[in-house]
C-alpha cells in the first residue's frame, strides 16, 4: 500500500498545508528527509511521457513506486498541472499542484518549500519523474552522501559503456575532478578525446542521473540564482550551480541504473522490457 494520499493547491501561498506538503516526513541522523518528484505533462523533448503506458501503468507511477521502495517517510509529487496531479492520485500518491509557468522542477520545489515553510535543514531528494528503474538502493545512497557532507549538493552517476551513448545527446554527460566536485555537465561528448575515436569504457565518460540531495536552503539559493548562458545553451539548469561556484559532488551509483526517458525511442526500450523489471 502507498503512502496517504492528499492534494494541496496554492489557493494560500503563505500557508502550511493540512494534508499535502506538510506531511511527517522520515528523519536521518535527526535530519528530515522529504523525496519529492516534479512532474509536469509538457516535457520539452517528449511531451506527455510520465503519462505514458508501461505495462498497465504510467511512467510516472513507476518511479513514484521506486521511490516508495526506498522506504522514505514522505514520497511527495509535485504536479505542474491538472493532468499529472489527477493520475497520481488515482494511483495513491501524495500530490500538490504547484505552479506550472515556472521554468524547472528546481523552481517549482523552492516554491513548495517556502510555501510549505520547510526548515532550512531539511533534507531535499529531487527525483526526476522519468526514471521508472532507478534501483532504490540508489536513493538510501544519495541520502547518506548528503548526510556526510553537508556542503555541497549532492548527485549520481554512472559509467558509459555504449558509444552512442556518447554521441547520444539526450544523454548527459559529466566531467568530475579528484575530489569529487562536477567539472561541467553537457550533451556533447566530454571529454573529447584529442588524438581520434576512443572505445568507450575505462571510466571516461559519465552519464548523469536525474537525481539531487540537497538542504532546503541549498534548494532556495539555487533558485534564486541568475540563469547563465551555458544553462540556457545547453539546456542544463546544473549547470547554474557550477557558474555561480556553488559546490556539486557526485558518486559513483550504487547499483546499475538503466536510461531515463528523453526520446520515444527510450519510451520504446522501455516497454520492450518485461514487467519483472519493474518490480
Amino acid at each position: 500500500m502507498g503512502p496517504e494520499t492528499g492534494t494541496v493547491r496554492e489557493d494560500e501561498p503563505g500557508q502550511p498545508s493540512k494534508n499535502g506538503g506538510g506531511a511527517p516526513a522520515s528523519a536521518v541522523g535527526g535530519m528530515t528527509v522529504r523525496l519529492v518528484i516534479p512532474a509536469r505533462t509538457a516535457s520539452s523533448r517528449l511531451p506527455g511521457k510520465l503519462l505514458a503506458d508501461v505495462h498497465g501503468r504510467p511512467v510516472l507511477e513507476w518511479t513514484w513506486r521506486r521511490a516508495v521502495a526506498s522506504g522514505a517517510g514522505e514520497v511527495l509529487i509535485a504536479a505542474a498541472d491538472d493532468e499529472i496531479l489527477t493520475a497520481a492520485l488515482a494511483f495513491g500518491a501524495r500530490a500538490v499542484l504547484v505552479a506550472g509557468d515556472m521554468a524547472s522542477g528546481t523552481e517549482r520545489l523552492a516554491a513548495l518549500a517556502r510555501r510549505e515553510r520547510w526548515p532550512a535543514g531539511d533534507l531535499i531528494v529531487n527525483l526526476q519523474g522519468d526514471e521508472p528503474l532507478l534501483p532504490a538502493a540508489c536513493l538510501s545512497q544519495i541520502v547518506r552522501l548528503a548526510a556526510d557532507r553537508p556542503e555541497a549538493v549532492w548527485s549520481l552517476y554512472t559509467p558509459i559503456t555504449e558509444d552512442d551513448e556518447v554521441h547520444d545527446p539526450a544523454v548527459v554527460k559529466v566531467v568530475i575532478g579528484e575530489d569529487g566536485r562536477a567539472l561541467y555537465f553537457s550533451r556533447a561528448a566530454i571529454p573529447h578525446p584529442a588524438a581520434g575515436p576512443v572505445a568507450p569504457g575505462g571510466g571516461l565518460w559519465r552519464r548523469h542521473i536525474g537525481l539531487y540531495a540537497y538542504r532546503v536552503r541549498q534548494l532556495l539559493d539555487f533558485a534564486a540564482l541568475p540563469e547563465v548562458a551555458i544553462e540556457r545553451c545547453e539546456a542544463l539548469e546544473q549547470l547554474r550551480l557550477l557558474a555561480h561556484g556553488r559546490p556539486l559532488c557526485l558518486a559513483a551509483a550504487a547499483a546499475p541504473v538503466p536510461p531515463g526517458i528523453d526520446t520515444a525511442r527510450d519510451l520504446a526500450r522501455l516497454r520492450a522490457l518485461p514487467p519483472e523489471c519493474f518490480e
